[in-house]
C-alpha cells in the first residue's frame, strides 16, 4: 500500500514523498534517492518490479523528492534529504509500523551521489546502496564536457536557459529537463549549474561536497553497484570511492556489471542483473538486522 506524505513545506514548496508498506510489523526502512543529474526526477522512478523487490522482502519503502537545481543548489537539496530522514525517525512511527533504528539509504546515479552522501550526516544510516553514483565532482569527468554527450547535437545557452524556471521545483520530468542537463554537460557546467559554485574558484567548497574526501570511521556499510559500460558516470567512481572506503576500514563491497550499461537495472529480468539485485537485498537484510 503506498501513501503520499509531505515531510516539508513552506509558502514556496512542498516536498512529498511515498511510504510503500510491507506486510511485516517493525519494519526496517529503505530511503530511495531518485536520479536526474540532480535537475530533474521524481519520487516515483522506481519501477513496480524494483518496488516489490524491497517490500516482498520486508523493507518498508520511503521514497522521497528534493528540490531540483538550479533555482536550488546542491546544499538546499542535502538539506532537503536531511529533512526527510528527520521527518522518518519523529514522525514516521506515528503513522506506520517502522523501526527507525534500522534505516539504509538507496540511489540512482545523482541518487546514488546523494546516498553517499548520507554517509557524511551527521544522523547516519545504517548502510547505503549506490547504484552508479559517484562520490567526487571535482574529477575532470564532471567538471569538463562529456566526450559522450558532446556527440549529441549540440544544446544552445539560449535554449537551456529557457528551461529554467523562477518557481522552486520538487519534481520534474526527463522530458522538461533532459535539454538543460545536456547542456550543461556539454559545455562543462554542470557542477557550476548544481552547485553555484565555480570550480576554478571554489575547488576546497567542492571537495567538502564529495563523499570520497569525506569518509570517517563510523562511515556506514556500503554497497556499490556499477556497469563497466557506463557512459554517463564513469565505471571508475564507484571503483575509486570503494577504495576510499577500504582505507578507512569501512565494510563495503562493488558489484561490477560486465558492460552493464547507466540505469542498467531497467532489464530487470537479466539473469546478471537478478544476481545483482539479490546481493542488494541480502546486503540490507544483513545491516538492517535486528
Amino acid at each position: 500500500m503506498k501513501t503520499t506524505v509531505i515531510f516539508k513545506e513552506n509558502d514556496q514548496y512542498s516536498i512529498k514523498a511515498d511510504l510503500y508498506e510491507t506486510s511485516c510489523t517493525n519494519a526496517p526502512v529503505v530511503v530511495y534517492i531518485h536520479g536526474g543529474g540532480l535537475l530533474w526526477g521524481d519520487r516515483g522512478e522506481l519501477t513496480e518490479e524494483m518496488t516489490h523487490l524491497y517490500t516482498s522482502n520486508g523493507f518498508t519503502l520511503f521514497s522521497i523528492d528534493y528540490r531540483l537545481a538550479p533555482k536550488s543548489t546542491l546544499s538546499d537539496i542535502l538539506e532537503d534529504i536531511q529533512d526527510g530522514l528527520q521527518w522518518l525517525v519523529q514522525e514516521g512511527p506515528k503513522q506506520f509500523s517502522i523501526d527507525t533504528k534500522r534505516i539504509a539509504v538507496v540511489g540512482s546515479s545523482a541518487g546514488g551521489f546523494l546516498a553517499l552522501c548520507s554517509g557524511t550526516f551527521a544522523y547516519k544510516p545504517r548502510a547505503i546502496v549506490s547504484f552508479y553514483g559517484y562520490g567526487d565532482i571535482t574529477a575532470p569527468w564532471a567538471l569538463e564536457p562529456s566526450t559522450f554527450y558532446c556527440q549529441k547535437d549540440m544544446i544552445s545557452k539560449e535554449i537551456a536557459n529557457s528551461i529554467v524556471s523562477d518557481q522552486i521545483v520538487t519534481n520534474a520530468s526527463v522530458e522538461e529537463r533532459f535539454l538543460l542537463y545536456l547542456y550543461a554537460r556539454q559545455s562543462g557546467n554542470w557542477i557550476q549549474t548544481v552547485t553555484g559554485l565555480d570550480p576554478l574558484l571554489h575547488k576546497e567548497e567542492l571537495t567538502k561536497f564529495s563523499p570520497i574526501f569525506n569518509v570517517t570511521k563510523d562511515y556506514p556499510p556500503t554497497l556499490l553497484l556499477h556497469g563497466t559500460s557506463d557512459v554517463d558516470v564513469p565505471y571508475e567512481q564507484s571503483v575509486f570511492m570503494r577504495a576510499a572506503l577500504l582505507k578507512e576500514g569501512i565494510t563495503t563491497k562493488l558489484i561490477t556489471i560486465p558492460n552493464g550499461e547507466h540505469v542498467f537495472e531497467k532489464d530487470f529480468h537479466n539473469p546478471t542483473v537478478q544476481k545483482a539485485l539479490h546481493q542488494v537485498i541480502e546486503f540490507l537484510k544483513t545491516h538492517l538486522s535486528d
